[in-house]
């Protein structure tokens, strides 16, 4: 840990916060937190509230030569950034444009999963606007938007009564809607860092659907970590978050969302490659349960970037 501090030392490293995206709220908390911890552990921050149109003046500014991302969304998790940083040399935590782009295009990256041997929840694909009832997925069934992260636009609609809302709502955050056969059972998530899989996190939503309140504003929510599994169970949780991981072709670390069924099949929904850096946040809860604070976190996510150079 003290060398890694000693050479962090010689960077000044931007905390990239902010954006513009409807993840702008939670991603100011994440970054203030990263924030906090690398200025915590004597290391030269400077927090970068990122506007888009002027993100490249704003990076001169400050004059860093080491980016810690914490910008959730659009042109902070769908490569953009990512792009833009590679292309002025400046090292980053996490995932590289390609995979970055792959995570976020829910679509795309559930063929690579589905490539990769990997179970997913049955889909059809809608247009904003379309009526649809979808009578071969049944109910109930999850809607929600394409290229959107953090449950944004997410619905789960019991009856056909309830489609052209859902619909509705997951079209304000773009054009093609999915449709999804909700998948009876728990609700996990598996935290990937430095190649190896964190405990895995139980989420237990009060009202039973792990939307955008119950992750962000509800004081309900509960989560268990480790979560109460059989050794089985676990290892399939840890073995399907690699491989996801590892079919997007994801750096560093990310967060692999899933589903336990009924039945102990493991189906993966996503991978989130800038997850949320806040106390109610899932994969610092997962590092914590395996030995990490957050701010070894933190440290751990900035050396992965120098060893990417």
């Amino acid at each position: 840990m003290d060398n890694t501090i000693d050479l962090l030392r010689k960077y000044k490293i931007g905390v990239l916060a902010g954006g513009s995206s409807s993840e702008r709220e939670i991603s100011l908390a994440s970054g203030e937190a990263v924030f906090n911890a690398l200025t915590g552990a004597g290391l030269d921050a400077v927090f970068v509230d990122v506007k888009e149109g002027e993100f490249h003046s704003l990076i001169d500014r400050a004059g860093i030569d080491l980016a810690f991302i914490a910008l959730h969304g659009r042109f902070g998790e769908d490569g953009t950034v990512q792009r833009m940083l590679g292309q002025r040399g400046i090292p980053y935590t996490g995932s590289g444009p390609g995979a970055s782009a792959l995570a976020m295009d829910k679509l795309a990256s559930r063929k690579r999963f589905e490539d990769g041997g990997l179970r997913v929840p049955e889909c059809g694909v809608v247009r904003a606007g379309e009526n649809c009832s979808c009578p071969d997925l049944g109910f109930p069934c999850v809607v929600k938007p394409a290229r959107e992260g953090s449950s944004v636009g997410l619905s789960v609609v019991s009856s056909r009564d309830g489609m052209a809302e859902a619909i509705g709502k997951a079209g304000e955050y773009g054009e093609e809607v999915i449709v999804e056969k909700f998948v009876s059972g728990r609700e996990i998530t598996v935290g990937v860092l430095s190649g190896r899989a964190l405990p895995v996190v139980e989420i237990i939503p009060a009202g039973g659907v792990y939307d955008f309140r119950a992750k962000y504003r509800s004081a309900d929510t509960e989560y268990v970590v480790p979560a109460n599994l059989s050794e089985t169970d676990s290892r399939l949780a840890h073995e399907a978050g690699l491989r996801a991981h590892a079919a997007l072709g994801c750096e560093g670390f990310s967060r692999v969302d899933m589903r336990l069924s009924d039945d102990g099949e493991v189906f993966v929904l996503e991978v989130n490659t800038i997850p949320g850096f806040t106390e109610r946040s899932l994969l610092p809860m997962a590092a914590k349960a395996a030995g990490l604070d957050f701010s070894l976190l933190c440290v751990t996510m900035l050396f992965g970037a120098l060893l990417k150079r």
